[in-house]
């Protein structure tokens, strides 16, 4: 064999060593990632077992603080696994001369909520064990049945919105049983024809000055419409702007809009526990009137994503998220 037959086989060989270091990245990132699931989830089950909180309720809380971490800029991210936050006044106590304290009998006397969790003899702000404890231990004072845990968590937090989230967090974790959920979907089978564009923050006429809040996919009417995550129907109806529309509250706070449907997939109804892929309802050009207006423009899917920060929600663009999805898918 000579030098000219053994390039397409050099080549070969090229792009094999290119792509396997990045495969083997990816392979070593998802156990990674699983190892850090089992990890929460074994923690949960021990603070369970100390403060007859159910696990579901405690990573359903845990979910809420790491959306909550990504949302704002006014507390620092967690080092360890567990995202629930405490200011360090909150934790030592507001009098205490020592916002850094550890000694649990201080904390106590200074009317910090700080709590030793791992019996180590500290309450340490920075351990995931003393952290969910303190929590856990906290909503316990309520009772562990879920209305208890309800009555706890708006005690905690005093808004009706984030016990709402918080409670759909717990039962997609309940319904499955862990909390490795992370996968996506695009909104639209790839068997079907569609098109879309970065359509965010483009000028809105009807109904007044607007700007569009998310990515028009246009495809044909009916296309299925798919879930792009886990989580909750938290909201479905017809809505004067967007038509047949409904709203799926992910585990990372975050709401999914799917508007302009043309009707709804039947297993769909408010509560309903959903999956990447699940079918929720298909294409349309519902919206711009009273119910039941269509075909004010041409059928297509209105996506978009608003993240709730604990205080309020806001729009940004899904544009980018719609193409990672949908290179994943292909």
């Amino acid at each position: 064999m000579n030098f000219r037959q053994l390039i397409p086989l050099l080549i070969i060989h090229v792009l094999f060593l290119s792509c396997f270091p990045a495969s083997l990245q990816a392979e070593t990132e998802n156990e990674e990632n699983l190892s850090i699931h089992e990890e929460r989830l074994n923690m949960y089950h021990e603070i369970e077992s100390l403060t007859h909180v159910p696990w579901y309720w405690l990573a359903g809380v845990d979910a809420y603080e790491r959306g909550l971490t990504k949302a704002r800029k006014d507390r620092e991210s967690s080092e360890g696994i567990i995202s629930i936050y405490y200011a360090p006044n909150e934790w030592a106590g507001p009098l205490n001369p020592d916002l850094e304290d550890v000694d649990p009998t201080s904390i106590t006397l200074f009317g910090g909520k700080g709590l030793d969790g791992n019996g180590d003899g500290k309450a340490d702000r920075e351990d995931d064990y003393d952290r969910l404890f303190t929590f856990a231990n906290e909503i316990a004072s309520y009772g562990n049945t879920d209305k208890d845990v309800r009555i706890g968590l708006w005690k905690h937090y005093l808004r009706d919105q984030t016990v709402r989230i918080i409670t759909g967090h717990a039962n997609v974790y309940r319904h499955h049983g862990h909390t490795n959920l992370e996968e996506r979907a695009f909104p639209l089978p790839s068997e079907y024809e569609y098109s879309y564009q970065s359509t965010w923050g483009v000028k809105r006429g009807w109904g007044g000055r607007r700007i569009h809040e998310g990515t028009d996919l246009f495809a044909g009417h009916s296309t299925p419409v798919r879930s792009t995550s886990h989580g909750v129907v938290e909201l479905m109806g017809w809505n004067d702007f967007g038509g047949w529309r409904i709203g799926i509250r992910d585990l990372n706070n975050v709401y999914h809009y799917y508007a302009h449907l043309s009707s709804f997939e039947d297993s769909i109804e408010q509560g309903t526990i959903v999956e990447p892929g699940d079918v929720i309802g298909y294409v349309g050009s519902s919206g711009y009137g009273k119910p039941g207006t269509q075909g004010k423009f041409p059928p297509h899917l209105h996506y978009g994503l608003y993240r709730d920060n604990g205080y309020t929600e806001w729009s940004f663009d899904p544009y980018p998220s719609l193409k990672q999805w949908e290179k994943q898918e292909s």
